[in-house]
């Protein structure tokens, strides 16, 4: 794998265009002279402005962006787009302004307009969802690789361009970021593009200038709800995805309640999934074999469609996420009997997810798994998964964010102590909250739901994992629950360097138990 820098996430021959026909095509107001003036980017960070940009300024929870446009002008910047308030403090930089009532609500379509990506022939696959959204992604990615496509992803452990990739740093990048890189892929040629779409992507205007061709929906459960008011606030966010103005076509998961109601009140045509024996959908997955190193499944669909493959993946989940993935390259046109052929050919799926269910322990010594999630649902999950492969005990560590939804973390504790034998509560990005206080709440959960259970409490996510290890036997499974694919560590406003996936490994080293 190749890594990118940042500046490669853009287009690295862009086409000029017009500042005076921008102002025109979106009737926005000027002030300054913008004669003779051309536009090849857009940015909404000073800090990542490169010459020839557009300048966005849009208000921030601290500060409006435009009182940033004297920087932007000194790293390039040709002008700034920006609202009312916003002009008044731009003016000062000395960039001809265009003005808008609302600059992040415009931000999506003059991105595409300057980037021109509504000329860009790739099909577009977007993934929605509380769980499971970046193991769809990456096994859209990883299919249409075995079927020769060249593909591209953006979701929330990184964006990809074929063989190279960057961090990512949002689920769903600005809409400034997210076309730049998709007018990148045109450039390398990229056919289809898989992209994670979070619920604050659809109400902060990340995905707009983009109509997607297909729309998948993996599930909703309990999350964000420091975002969002309830649970049908939350939904709503969601069904935006489903209309004909964002998705042409859908594919929706309707193992639960707010699946149907997608289904129910979306406004395009709708293929269904399940995975349940007493469910009606138009395609049914069921998983045949469950081991620690795969899960293998058969589709059945319309027409006595069938196909049987396995993903190199841990649980009935990823069997699931990895179905949905199948349909909506279906949905999009790829045949199925293509499809079947080609993953027969290669064993199964050949996908990588980083920090899902990862496994990182080797051939002997207890299993150990790194994982993402940070919910109840996926909690419930990712245990009731490594129960089915463990042969002794299931140990869990985790912890919970700080400064985030807080209304979760009994549900978290109690899921926690239910599903594992040994609970290890840690720290995990207790930001600038008390950390002992959300150990305090994680644990009074995990007792009051199991009151004889075994519970351990160490701060320190290294020290945690070597507990825990130091606990686990020939047949174990620790399951590390939170950091997955992350690098840092979050206290206070500093992100401390700290991957679980090395430091465990690193500690499996030390016992002895991998090479």
């Amino acid at each position: 794998m190749t890594d990118l820098v940042a500046s490669a996430l853009r287009p690295q021959h862009p086409v000029p265009r017009s500042l005076s026909e921008l102002a025109r095509e979106f009737d926005l107001e000027l002030r300054g002279d913008i004669d003779g003036l051309e536009v090849t980017g857009v940015s909404l960070s000073s800090a990542t402005v490169q010459p020839g940009d557009l300048y966005v300024g849009v208000p921030g929870r601290r500060s409006h962006g435009a009182a940033y446009a004297a920087a932007a002008a000194e790293a390039g910047a040709v002008a700034v787009l920006t609202d009312d308030a916003g002009a008044t403090l731009a003016a000062e930089s000395g960039l001809p302004v265009l003005v808008t009532p609302d600059a992040r609500a415009a931000l999506g379509a003059v991105a595409a307009w300057i980037y021109r990506t509504d000329e860009f022939a790739a099909t577009l696959f977007a993934v929605t969802g509380t769980n499971g959204k970046t193991s769809v992604v990456y096994l859209l990615f990883a299919i249409l690789r075995q079927l020769g496509v060249v593909a591209g992803l953006t979701s929330t452990a990184e964006r990809r361009i074929g063989d190279e990739a960057v961090t990512s740093s949002l689920t769903t990048p600005e809409a400034s970021e997210l076309h730049a890189l998709l007018a990148r892929m045109r450039e390398a040629e990229v056919r289809a593009v898989g992209i994670e779409v979070s619920a604050q992507a659809l109400t902060r205007h990340r995905v707009d200038g983009l109509v997607f061709d297909v729309a998948g929906f993996t599930n909703l459960s309990h999350d964000h709800l420091d975002d969002y008011e309830n649970m049908d606030e939350y939904f709503r966010s969601k069904l935006e995805l489903f209309q004909p103005d964002r998705s042409r076509r859908g594919v929706v998961t309707v193992d639960s309640a707010w699946g149907r109601r997608v289904v129910d009140e979306c406004r395009i045509p709708v293929t269904t999934l399940t995975t349940r024996a007493t469910e009606e959908a138009d395609w049914r997955m069921t998983v045949l074999e469950e081991r620690a190193s795969y899960t293998e499944f058969l589709l059945e669909g319309p027409e006595n469609k069938r196909l049987q493959t396995r993903v190199p993946l841990l649980g009935w989940y990823m069997a699931a996420n990895a179905a949905l993935a199948i349909v909506m390259l279906v949905e999009s046109g790829y045949d199925l009997e293509a499809i079947a052929h080609t993953l027969d050919r290669d064993g199964g799926i050949q996908a990588y997810v980083p920090g899902r269910a990862e496994r990182i322990s080797g051939e002997h010594g207890p299993l150990v798994y790194i994982d993402y999630g940070h919910s109840p649902d996926a909690f419930l999950n990712t245990l009731e998964a490594v129960r089915a492969v463990a042969e002794g005990r299931v140990i869990m560590v985790f912890g919970a964010d700080g400064d985030r939804d807080t209304t979760k973390r009994a549900d978290m504790g109690a899921i926690a102590a239910r599903g594992a034998d040994v609970v290890v509560v840690t720290d995990f990005h207790p930001r600038y909250e008390d950390p002992a206080a959300i150990r305090a709440t994680l644990l009074a959960a995990a007792r009051e739901a199991v009151p004889d259970g075994e519970f351990h409490e160490v701060p320190d996510p290294r020290a945690a994992f070597r507990m825990a290890l130091s606990l686990a036997k020939e047949g174990d499974v620790i399951l590390y629950a939170g950091p997955g694919h992350e690098d840092y560590h979050e206290v206070a406003g500093v992100k401390i360097p700290y991957s679980a996936r090395e430091d465990s490994r690193q500690a499996l080293r030390e016992a002895g138990w991998l090479s």
